[in-house]
């Protein structure tokens, strides 16, 4: 794969972007079920499923 087709297939398929993290005064610290740090560990579990299958879909341009 050139250098041009491999930037072509990124573009395509663009590496995931982690979560943003909860700022300090988003929980409130009342045991709300779920709590905004559930929320943000899930997103962060299926962020890493995410990032795990685009490197496995580049590792061949790496």
């Amino acid at each position: 794969m050139t250098d041009a087709a491999a930037q072509d297939s990124s573009a395509d398929d663009p590496e995931p972007v982690p979560p943003t993290p909860p700022g300090p005064n988003e929980c409130c610290q009342s045991g709300c079920i779920p709590c905004v740090y559930d929320m943000y560990n899930d997103e962060m579990e299926a962020y890493r499923e995410a990032l795990r299958a685009w490197r496995a879909r580049h590792a061949e341009s790496s």
